[in-house]
């Protein structure tokens, strides 16, 4: 179920200007990573990875939930995966 546009030179994915990573932590220790395309836009998720979002190098707001966290990107970035089930955020 992965929608979303592999970025140049294998880096990751591309990330569309106001995308939103919802990340639902998990106890046992993976979480789940959700990415909406827009949140204004009400449709299904781009795409879900299972691992852990350890930084948010792009241009973004994060707002804590009870069930984890969600990213607003402002600008548009990449998901990159930097190590195994780790994954970054990076500018565009």
């Amino acid at each position: 179920m992965n929608h979303l546009q592999r970025a140049p030179e294998d880096e990751g994915y591309r990330l569309p200007r106001h995308a939103h990573i919802v990340v639902y932590d998990d106890r046992e220790g993976d979480d789940l990573l959700t990415v909406y395309d827009c949140g204004a836009a009400q449709k299904p998720p781009s795409a879900q990875f299972i691992g852990h979002l350890v930084r948010v190098a792009a241009a973004a707001e994060t707002e804590r939930t009870p069930t984890g966290c969600v990213v607003r990107l402002r600008e548009g970035g990449r998901l990159v995966e930097q190590a195994d089930d780790e994954w970054v955020v990076r500018p565009a």
